[in-house]
């Protein structure tokens, strides 16, 4: 049965005034612990899922969530090694087919093409990708990203190419240069015979990320395909989809309609790597982050502890009044959840409050102490992400909670197996 005697005990204990200066200082150590534990494992994990986002955006920029390709032993062979066309996909149909499949926003053919860049001097090996400058896809992903020229000067047998902006300063290339492409292919018998293709560079695109702005070069998809015979020019379809998070549904949906000769994957499959190494960090960084906490927690212990030596005679008393062991674990359970739990409201708080002005916040911090966290010169970011999960705001307190509500169990016990003989026999 309910009793409020071990609450109102403890919230006057908590209350208390007269305690000693260092159960006094412990207590409020504890409590800011927690709070400072709580708050910065809400901010960096924020930051972290910024950061992540961030990543996942200028990925996908310029990738398609979804890809649709031929599987290797299914394409079909160079002319030259008698191959023929008759194993090439319908992608005109495929990409109707994949328009109606649900969570699906559009579909665009492409053309892929490994290559030597060749300018002066220098070369750096690239992507030759051929697109349809026309299609909405297209523009939607890689209009916004053109930082000189125009996306509409790609057309059919100009031999015009935009080229990413590593590349450009690499080969120190600018708008109206001409570009040499190394392309590898095979002879009639078998052995390499690399082709020579002159590109004219119409613009420069630039996505912040290395993997595209130091690979890819953009063409018109005919030109393309006119570079070398069946098989030495992959290509295949990019999908679009509603929500970048589904991609992986979405492909299943695909695969599960398209021939057995096609491959379907996804951006969570393409850039594994990436996103793993994120989840593990910030797995790392919550453990480590978690100890804070865990101190605070051995703090709020030591604290009770001490309360309880403290006082020892009024838990005689109580005892010798009829008070039951349960309600004096009662009353310093109570007294170390407020404490704990004071601590998790007020991290909360701060957390979210940094958290979600963390982009005033840095400036700020830049501006006073002449300084820059993210320099320019060395990250392809420069400005510090937040974005606030509300179900990692809720782990996290809950953690903590628990973490603080543990810490009581030990002093409660303690104090409930005090003998009031014992306590009383010198007072």
């Amino acid at each position: 049965m309910f009793h409020p005697l071990p609450i109102y005990v403890g919230l006057r204990y908590v209350r208390a005034r007269s305690t000693r200066f260092f159960v006094s200082f412990i207590t409020w150590a504890s409590l800011v612990g927690v709070c400072v534990g709580v708050a910065a494992l809400i901010v960096i994990l924020s930051v972290m899922n910024g950061f992540e986002s961030e990543l996942r955006d200028r990925l996908l920029s310029l990738s398609s969530p979804v890809r649709i390709t031929a599987l290797p032993s299914y394409r079909p062979l160079p002319a030259t090694a008698g191959g023929s066309d008759a194993a090439q996909p319908d992608w005109p149909q495929l990409a109707r087919l994949a328009r109606a499949t649900p969570g699906v926003t559009g579909a665009a053919p492409y053309a892929e093409v490994q290559a030597l860049a060749v300018h002066g001097a220098e070369m750096v090996p690239v992507i030759l990708r051929g697109i349809d400058p026309n299609a909405p896809d297209t523009v939607a992903e890689l209009g916004h990203a053109v930082a000189q020229g125009r996306l509409a000067d790609l057309t059919a047998k100009s031999g015009r190419a935009i080229v990413g902006e590593v590349i450009a300063e690499r080969l120190g290339l600018s708008p109206g240069d001409s570009l040499t492409l190394l392309v590898p292919t095979l002879a009639a018998d078998g052995t390499p015979a690399p082709k020579l293709r002159e590109l004219r560079v119409a613009g420069v695109f630039e996505v912040g990320l290395q993997d595209h702005d130091a690979t890819l070069i953009f063409a018109d998809l005919a030109d393309v395909r006119s570079l070398g015979p069946e098989g030495t020019v992959s290509e295949g379809l990019r999908v679009r989809v509603r929500d970048v998070l589904a991609a992986p549904d979405v492909a299943a949906a695909l695969r599960a309609q398209l021939p057995r000769t096609l491959e379907v994957s996804d951006w969570t499959r393409d850039n594994a790597n990436y996103f793993r190494a994120i989840r593990i960090e910030k797995t790392m960084m919550s453990l480590i982050l978690l100890l804070i906490v865990a101190v605070a927690a051995f703090n709020i212990v030591a604290m009770l502890v001490m309360v309880v030596t403290d006082k020892r005679t009024d838990i005689a008393i109580m005892r010798t009044f009829g008070a039951a062991p349960r309600r004096v674990m009662g009353i310093f359970i109570t007294q170390g959840l407020v404490i704990g739990w004071l601590g998790v409201a007020l991290g909360a708080a701060l957390g979210l409050l940094l958290a979600l002005h963390v982009d005033s916040i840095v400036p700020f911090l830049e501006r006073t102490f002449r300084f820059q966290i993210m320099d320019s010169d060395v990250y392809y970011i420069t400005a510090i992400p937040s974005e606030v999960h509300w179900n990692n705001v809720a782990i996290i307190a809950l953690a903590a909670l628990l973490l603080t509500a543990l810490a009581t169990i030990y002093p409660a016990i303690r104090a409930a197996r005090t003998a009031p003989a014992e306590a009383l026999r010198y007072e």
